[in-house]
């Protein structure tokens, strides 16, 4: 047996032309090992003589280029399936190779799958024939010999013995001790003898007629035997309406069970179609009571008894007349209407509404039988004639049953097209109410006890999860409508549910963590459902989640469930926490560190204290996600405030490396500091004077026009106090200024300076005012002597560089008179008094100070009094 999909030998390969004008078409399909099926390509079938050889094979040729798509050599082991009317299947289990045809007529699968029925039993036989009559010699002669007749029969299994009660015990022997190739020729004898199952009948009445158990349990093991055969063709006879009745019966004597069983009484009087809307096509209602019926076999009767391949031949017939009875009445115009008028109507009773509920979501579940463009199909026009508005009402009852079943349309629906809700919620949501909408229903479920949180839960998932680009805009509409409208109510449902912040947990009591004697206004399953939801809700939508944090205090009601005495409740507050961690959002996370939002967790892992369980593994796993993806705020902020706490726990790995994470970013912080001060001294070293600075010496200015030009500025800043005096205001100089010149006095030595601290270098004050010390009587200025003394610190940065620049400028300032200021420990100006004999008399210095970030300024300017006359 050889096998070859796919692109391979051409047309001339094989030149047969006796079945050349029955060529169908199909397509071929290869199954992958990831379970789908691969679309080998489209051409034309047909069974055929190989060249060279007198094989039969069925071949594929392809429709556009003639290129062989399949050769397979037909085989007689049971290995072909007929799947509903146009598919055949098959698997080589030498290859483990599973092929299929898909034919695009009913008509062309019938003819094929005929042709290799006649063909596999012509085959048998032959192989019978060598086995019981001739030598090998003859066997292979036979097998070469031109194929002639599909219907060839072999001598010494022409039929079987008499259908009798004395010989049944052969035929079972027969059916049983038989081999793979032989079982397709007794199926062939019992299938083409149409008086065969009308004689068990028969024999079965006489036998519980007269009470012989022992024929019955012959019988019985002589039917169980009979479908272990796993024909389609014995199928289609004793799951028919004349027999399924009797082989139920036969089947009701199990020998090895010693009391006999009533299946046939339970079909007929409790297994009773309840027909919501009458259904006028017996055909259809034939198929309905079958479908129950193999259902029924297969699940109670024969459980233990069939093997896979039987089993996987009634699920077959199942998937067949489901899809029959869904074709039909979707297609017809007045069924489904009168369904829905009479699920609409008020004047019916809950009992008689039940059956046109279930009866809906039976019809929505077994349209899964129908090809994937049919459902999508008919579940857009069950959604056109108002199916939503019926499921509405269903989720609107008080009765669980309804509200389950509502639920389980609902989830069809979504995973056929979730469109189709999702539109819907969008245009009704905002013209109904929070308690009669659809969406607000489906919050509602989430905080309901009824049983069946997990449903709704889901089905809001499936609303929120945009994973493809022409659904994001309506799943964003959705979470619109959610935050809006109900997220707040959620948030207080957990709020209320949980302690108030302002009770200590050390005083829950100590019998547990969170020991509480209240009742709380939700069940814990409810809290953690709502909990899971805003998760779900924080990952596919994280920035309007990211905008309601921050505009409110959600985060803390939601955290306050580390409060509660459950801890699966207070992993769940971690959780949570992790998720929005997780989000890599700097301005979530400078809101966690500024409410210090990880203190109740914090807490709770204290708590907790060395238990082993999830509550420390998960707490630990937050602490590991922010160490290695070097969260370096939240290494800071859990370390600098909660590591008196964590000691405790220092042998474990974990903390550990969380320390030493927080060991590393300080250390580079000291780093990157010091290579800043250096930096910055070595750039104020090399800046030299300035441009202006270096004009005053290239510019020859003679002594008289300076004093002239420092008068009149002098005159100009002449101010009057109260009393009536005039006081001389020296204001502060430009940034940039000559250097100090001395009359004369080449031999002063100006008193030692006193260092500046770094406190002080940071508390230079502001200019201030001062008189004079003594009064001006003439209304003249006095002359003042050419000094002046600039002093200017750049680019304060750290208090370091401050102190060492300021000193480094001291050392480097001209001699200032004898009169001169300096600043003291207060940070105010101290006036230096001249020495005994001086001639000179100065005026207090005048400060500016200009404070900014790294790149400030600070100018000192000193302006002295001019010398006066002995």
């Amino acid at each position: 047996m050889g096998e070859k999909p796919g692109r391979g030998r051409k047309d001339g390969a094989w030149q047969g032309k006796a079945l050349r004008t029955t060529m169908k078409r199909v397509k071929v399909y290869r199954l992958e090992d990831n379970g789908k099926w691969d679309d080998q390509g489209t051409g034309h079938v047909t069974i055929d003589y190989i060249e060279g050889s007198r094989e039969l094979v069925l071949a594929v040729v392809d429709e556009e280029d003639n290129d062989t798509l399949l050769l397979h050599n037909i085989t007689p082991d049971d290995i072909y399936r007929k799947q509903e009317e146009t598919i055949i299947s098959w698997r080589d289990p030498e290859k483990a190779l599973e092929l299929a045809l898909s034919f695009q007529e009913a008509e062309g699968c019938s003819y094929i799958w005929e042709n290799m029925c006649n063909i596999r039993e012509d085959l048998q036989s032959k192989i019978l024939r060598c086995e019981f009559v001739k030598p090998v010699g003859f066997c292979l002669a036979v097998l070469t010999r031109p194929y002639k007749s599909l219907s060839s029969v072999n001598a010494e299994l022409k039929e079987l013995p008499p259908l009798e009660l004395s010989s049944l015990s052969v035929i079972l022997k027969t059916i049983l001790q038989c081999g793979m190739k032989e079982k397709m020729r007794v199926t062939d004898l019992i299938s083409n003898d149409r008086d065969f199952f009308p004689k068990i009948v028969n024999l079965f009445k006489t036998c519980k007629d007269i009470g012989d158990m022992d024929g019955l349990h012959i019988i019985f093991r002589l039917v169980k035997a009979i479908i272990l055969l796993n024909s389609s063709a014995i199928f289609d006879k004793i799951l028919s309406d004349d027999f399924i009745l009797d082989i139920i019966g036969v089947l009701e004597y199990d020998p090895e069970v010693h009391i006999v069983q009533s299946h046939r009484a339970f079909l007929k009087d409790h297994a009773v179609l309840k027909k919501a809307i009458p259904i006028k096509n017996d055909s259809v209602v034939s198929k309905i009571h079958q479908t129950y019926r193999i259902h029924y076999i297969k699940d109670v009767i024969l459980l233990k008894v069939l093997d896979d391949a039987t089993l996987k031949s009634l699920n077959t017939i199942i998937h067949a007349n489901n899809a029959f009875v869904v074709s039909f009445l979707k297609d017809d115009p007045y069924f489904i209407q009168d369904l829905f008028e009479k699920m609409r109507s008020s004047n019916i009773s809950a009992g008689s509404k039940s059956e046109p509920v279930f009866f809906l979501r039976e019809f929505c579940t077994v349209s899964k039988s129908l090809q994937p463009a049919q459902q999508i199909q008919l579940s857009r026009d069950l959604a056109d004639r108002g199916l939503f508005d019926i499921v509405s009402d269903m989720l609107r009852s008080q009765d669980k049953v309804f509200v389950s079943a509502g639920t389980d349309i609902l989830l069809h629906f979504l995973n056929q097209d979730p469109n189709l809700l999702r539109s819907y919620i969008a245009n009704h949501e905002e013209n109904s109410g929070e308690d009669i909408s659809l969406l607000g229903l489906l919050v509602k479920g989430i905080v309901t006890d009824f049983g069946g949180e997990m449903q709704f839960l889901e089905i809001l998932r499936i609303l929120l999860d945009g994973y493809s680009t022409d659904t994001v805009t309506q799943c964003r509409a959705i979470m619109e409508l959610i935050d809006k409208k109900y997220f707040d109510k959620l948030i207080d449902i957990i709020e209320s549910s949980c302690l108030p912040k302002s009770i200590d947990r050390s005083t829950f009591g100590s019998v547990g963590v969170g020991t509480r004697v209240e009742e709380y206004s939700a069940k814990p399953e409810i809290l953690l459902h709502i909990c899971e939801f805003l998760r779900f809700c924080v990952v596919h939508h994280p920035y309007k989640m990211k905008v309601n944090f921050l505009k409110s205090n959600s985060m803390e009601k939601i955290l306050s469930l580390t409060h509660r005495r459950e801890r699966f409740l207070v992993v769940a507050a971690v959780c949570f926490m992790r998720t929005v961690i997780g989000t890599n959002d700097e301005l979530l996370i400078s809101h966690v560190i500024k409410l210090k939002m990880l203190k109740p967790i914090v807490e709770a892992f204290v708590e907790n204290g060395s238990r082993d369980n999830l509550l420390q593994s998960t707490t630990l796993e937050l602490l590991e996600y922010i160490r290695k993806e070097n969260k370096k705020s939240l290494v800071l902020y859990v370390v600098d405030s909660f590591w008196n706490q964590l000691v405790k726990f220092g042998h474990l790995e974990s903390i550990q490396a969380f320390r030493l994470k927080y060991q590393e970013f300080v250390d580079r912080a000291e780093t990157e500091e010091t290579t800043s001060v250096g930096h910055m001294r070595k750039k104020a070293e090399e800046r030299g004077l300035d441009k202006e600075e270096e004009d005053y010496f290239n510019t020859d200015s003679n002594e008289e026009d300076f004093s002239a030009q420092t008068t009149q500025a002098q005159q100009h800043c002449m101010v009057k106090p109260g009393d009536g005096s005039e006081t001389h205001h020296i204001p502060a100089r430009p940034k940039s200024g000559g250097l100090v010149d001395h009359d004369g006095d080449k031999d002063y030595n100006p008193p030692p300076k006193r260092p500046v601290e770094a406190d002080e270098a940071l508390n230079i004050p502001m200019a201030r005012h001062s008189s004079l010390d003594g009064k001006v009587t003439d209304g003249n200025v006095p002359k003042k002597p050419k000094l002046e003394g600039t002093i200017r610190f750049s680019k304060i940065n750290v208090l370091a560089n401050v102190a060492g620049k300021h000193s480094d400028l001291e050392d480097a300032q001209p001699p200032l008179s004898p009169a001169s200021s300096t600043i003291n420990s207060d940070g105010n100006v101290d006036v230096r008094e001249s020495s005994p004999g001086s001639p000179n008399q100065q005026p207090p210095e005048s400060f500016d100070y200009i404070a900014g970030d790294s790149s400030s300024e600070m100018v000192v300017d000193a302006a002295e009094a001019a010398d006066s006359d002995p």
